[in-house]
């Protein structure tokens, strides 16, 4: 018998002073069975970095992920279907950024582990010609502590100013410094 999701809910206050974005979200993700706490929260993290101020051009949506290889872990499409932003995690390849970049007007990426600069060596080059691919390094030891705050139920409150990250619960916080590989040119 296969295994299934695990449902987490989490209430998020994000205040986005880079951006200007303002809002409360209520969020239900599913947690794969093969995923973990980190892979979950850093989809979070990425949703509250990329969220839209308003949904003319579309919503912020997490997709089946891990479940169907030919999704991002989230995308905001708009309402003809076009995908807007693909966004993925972890370390993706070559391959699957460029036909990402063939369907999307802008792709962002966020690698957490702590292999990314062996995999960002490997794939840098080839993704020179990509021009709308952002992609992000979650240094690993800050990606620990946000996994740390993981719970069924979540109440955070995100707070991003000068490049910077603040995520706290009632109990904990982490402070993230996300690094950029590779900027978006178009």
């Amino acid at each position: 018998m296969a295994l299934k999701a695990t449902i987490y809910k989490a209430q998020l206050q994000i205040a986005d002073m880079d951006r200007h974005v303002y809002g409360d979200h209520n969020l239900t993700l599913a947690k794969h069975p093969s995923e973990t706490d980190e892979r979950l929260m850093n989809r979070v993290l990425a949703y509250a970095l990329n969220v839209p101020a308003d949904d003319l051009r579309g919503r912020l949506e997490f997709t089946k992920g891990l479940s169907d290889v030919d999704e991002p872990e989230l995308w905001q499409r708009d309402l003809t279907g076009e995908v807007v932003h693909w966004i993925d995690l972890g370390q993706p390849d070559d391959r699957r950024l460029m036909k990402a970049h063939g369907r999307s007007e802008r792709v962002s990426v966020y690698s957490y582990a702590s292999s990314t600069p062996v995999w960002w060596s490997g794939i840098d080059s080839k993704l020179a010609r990509a021009e709308r691919v952002q992609v992000w390094q979650i240094p690993a030891d800050q990606s620990a502590a946000l996994a740390a705050m993981a719970e069924r139920s979540m109440q955070l409150q995100i707070s991003i100013q000068d490049g910077s990250v603040y995520v706290s619960t009632a109990t904990q916080s982490a402070e993230i410094h996300p690094h950029l590989l590779k900027e978006a040119r178009a």
